[in-house]
């Protein structure tokens, strides 16, 4: 029984700030779901639609740049070796 519960504490090595949010984790992510859920209710449907459509869209279109531009990076290192002066 006492390892179940020693498995709700915070460890020991954090600062006191992090044990305080720790302790109220669930509540504060179902109070911020709660406030999401209002503004969202509270906003037109087709809003709303586009708003996750533009993050659905822009979040994979970031990750390839990125991507493209990690390869870009690595072409050009193994083609003319790393230079640092």
């Amino acid at each position: 029984m006492e390892m179940i519960e020693k498995n709700y504490e915070p460890p020991t090595e954090w600062m006191d700030w992090e044990k305080s949010l720790y302790v109220d984790y669930d509540s504060n992510i179902c109070e911020l779901m709660g406030l999401l859920q209002a503004q969202l209710m509270d906003t037109r449907p087709s809003l709303v639609l586009g708003m996750v459509g533009l993050i659905a869209l822009s979040v994979p279109t970031s990750t390839v740049v990125v991507l493209f531009h990690l390869l870009e990076l690595a072409k050009g290192i193994l083609a003319n070796g790393l230079h640092i002066t």
